[in-house]
């Protein structure tokens, strides 16, 4: 194996007090990834992997960056950050299992390249959406706050990155909490082809840091000892002096945005002007202009590269292709949960909705005792529904914490809470500003267990609903948009008792749970609830009436329609199921209830279309269609907005047509 010619460097070089080994590690670990890069690029023209994404050019920044931190500080990748993974020391047999979707991978077959993550290496990898990352890695870097364990968190993101909201939002919550997070923004020149002067009006990324109250600096990108001596120096005042920084790394992307997009759009002066500040080629000349690499040296570094590329390579190539297994891919979209029974007391007082709620959180917050809570105005001020009130003062700003408006962060924290292993419940002041948030709720909650067996252990708690005269953007019950995303779970209770230890179990569950609460129930319905803390279980229906002619199937406030309509109609017999939990359902329940009655009726509060009653309805046809005198009825809100009047809100609601919907089903 020959030695790269020799040439004079491009770039300035001060090793300062470097050991000569240190400066050797520095080199092998930038030339692994290039080999490494190198060869998947022939396997790509061979069909051998399936798409590549070339950090070719920026290997300076992963490794420099990989090097200054600890191995048990958690790093967070991008897709061109492959000597991350190779300075962290991954067998390289598992990266190519996982480009190639084997088993040996991290994400048994379900995603590509690097979008994974591992525990044992403490590194979280992306997702297509950029910018949740960021809000994850805050996340990440609370829990090391919390714990005081004097760690930092760095997470990477590239230009075109810094243009989602999510940027913006996890700089503004990092900079609030002082958080020891930093934010490395490979600045590459383009957004795949879109250049940076399309991309943003200001002269350098890091200008943006002083808006948020954050510092930042601007390092050579391709400069191996600044990118490793600077951002070192950095890192140890962050572990002595939580804060975030922002760093933009000034580098180049020498390939396609991946392969198949080519370069053309680069204009050849600016690709030839790059390609001399090669940060490998660069670095290797200075090592032997300054007699630290010999030609001997630079040839024992690639043979052993080559070795443990082609050993590696034949580990991955001799590995057995998945075969699917539909019992292994159901089960691992949650992660497993031993529900444990904790049997209420007897001594029971009156409470409301709202009431039952606050004492269910109280107690999980006492039972769990790094349980974190975030929210807007939830810490003094008790939240505008007041159920966080006095929290401050028994748990403390640490663990209640006031949050800026910026959903999408939030909710991406708590995800990176769980996977430093922490619990947290994120109040959406209304469940309609879930919307802000939707792609980290989606896309990452819902998918990170199944995808690297990382659960995400994060209620969301969901006010909401119409009755209350607060229009369109106040008003809506959205658990549709949420049942139907597989890695969720959903629940929707109607009575204090079911709420509290509903609640209880949300927060013992390891698995995303949006718990819906709604606003309209939260004063003016009472119950006598068990004082002590208590659970109850998903996926159990709660059978409220039987009867013998029909069968009523709701959930939330339409819950309580229902029963005004039977008390209100003595002579309908009918068994009445109030589900509680819409993810998981109890089919079981409904489908031995019609088998039984030979009639079903859906009553629900959301809209028709698309809904839960639409879901319900195709089960009952499927599963009992034998058994049925008549066709499936669903009653629920007319197709518009949720209007602000109330009589427009009255006729908006299904509550009025109930009754007569209900009677025409018995006369069927």
């Amino acid at each position: 194996m020959k030695a790269t010619t020799n040439y004079t460097s491009e770039i300035v070089y001060d090793k300062k007090n470097l050991s000569k080994k240190k400066l050797l590690i520095l080199y092998k670990n930038m030339l692994k990834p290039r080999m490494i890069e190198e060869k998947m690029l022939i396997l790509l023209r061979q069909g051998k992997i399936s798409k590549w994404f070339s950090g070719i050019g920026q290997e300076a920044i992963s490794v420099g960056v990989t090097m200054s931190l600890n191995k048990d500080e958690y790093i967070l990748p991008m897709h061109r950050n492959l000597g991350v993974f190779t300075t962290r020391e991954i067998p390289l047999y598992r990266l190519f299992s996982q480009w190639q979707g084997k088993a040996n991978g991290f994400t048994k077959g379900r995603d590509r390249s690097f979008h994974f993550g591992t525990q044992e290496f403490n590194i979280i990898g992306m997702i297509s959406h950029l910018g949740p990352q960021l809000g994850v890695a805050d996340g990440i870097a609370l829990a090391n706050l919390l714990k005081k364990n004097n760690k930092a968190t760095v997470v990477f993101s590239g230009e075109g990155g810094t243009s989602e909201g999510d940027f913006h939002e996890a700089l503004n919550v990092a900079s609030v909490w002082d958080l020891p997070v930093i934010f490395c923004i490979e600045n590459n020149g383009y957004g795949l082809s879109t250049p940076t002067s399309e991309q943003y009006n200001c002269k350098d990324i890091a200008d943006r840091g002083k808006g948020y109250g954050i510092d930042s600096f601007i390092i050579d990108g391709n400069n191996i000892l600044e990118v490793y001596n600077k951002v070192s120096k950095l890192i140890e005042s962050v572990r002595k002096r939580p804060r975030p920084i922002l760093i933009e790394f000034k580098t180049f992307r020498m390939r396609g945005h991946e392969e198949a997009s080519g370069t053309k759009y680069v204009p050849k002066d600016l690709m030839e002007y790059w390609a001399k500040k090669d940060p490998v080629v660069n670095f290797q000349s200075y090592l032997k202009e300054e007699g630290i690499l010999t030609e001997a040296q630079e040839v024992k570094m690639k043979e052993e590269i080559v070795k443990e590329i082609h050993d590696n390579l034949e580990l991955a190539f001799n590995e057995e292709q998945i075969t699917p297994d539909l019992i292994n891919e159901l089960n691992d979209v949650y992660k497993s949960f031993n529900y444990e029974e904790f049997k209420e007391n007897k001594e029971t007082k009156e409470l409301r909705l709202v009431d039952a709620i606050s004492e269910g959180l109280k107690q999980s917050m006492q039972k769990h005792d790094d349980l974190v809570i975030m929210g807007q105005d939830i810490a003094e001020y008790g939240g505008v529904f007041k159920i966080t009130e006095g929290f401050v003062n028994e748990f403390g700003k640490e663990r209640v914490r006031n949050t800026p408006i910026c959903e999408s962060s939030i909710i991406e924290a708590g995800m990176g809470l769980s996977i430093a292993g922490i619990k947290s419940v994120v109040e959406l002041q209304f469940s309609d500003f879930v919307t802000s948030g939707f792609n980290p709720v989606v896309n990452y909650l819902a998918k990170s267990h199944y995808r690297w067996n990382q659960s995400a252990d994060v209620v969301l708690r969901m006010p909401c609903g119409a009755g209350v005269a607060a229009g369109p953007f106040h008003s809506q019950t959205n658990e549709a948009w949420f049942t139907k995303t597989p890695g969720l779970k959903v629940i929707y209770p109607a009575f204090p008792y079911d709420a509290k230890g509903l609640l209880a179990t949300a927060i013992n569950d390891p698995n995303p749970v949006l718990f819906f609460e709604h606003k309209a129930l939260y004063r003016s319905i009472r119950q006598d609830v068990p004082t002590d803390y208590y659970t109850l279980p998903f996926g159990k229906a709660s059978l409220l009436k039987e009867g013998n002619d029909v069968t009523i199937i709701s959930y939330g406030a339409a819950v309580h329609w229902a029963l005004d309509t039977l008390s209100k109609n003595t002579d309908i017999s009918a068994d009445l199921i109030d589900l509680r939990s819409l993810q998981p359902l109890d089919t079981e329940a409904i489908i031995n209830s019609v088998k039984r009655t030979g009639k079903a009726i859906i009553l629900q509060e959301d809209s028709l279309f698309g809904s839960i009653a639409s879901d319900l309805s195709s089960l009952i046809m499927e599963e009992c269609f034998e058994y049925l005198d008549a066709p499936v009825k669903r009653v629920a809100s007319i197709e518009t907005p949720i209007p602000f009047a109330p009589q427009l809100e009255q006729q908006y609601l299904p509550k009025n047509r109930f009754e007569e919907e209900l009677q025409a089903l018995l006369d069927y």
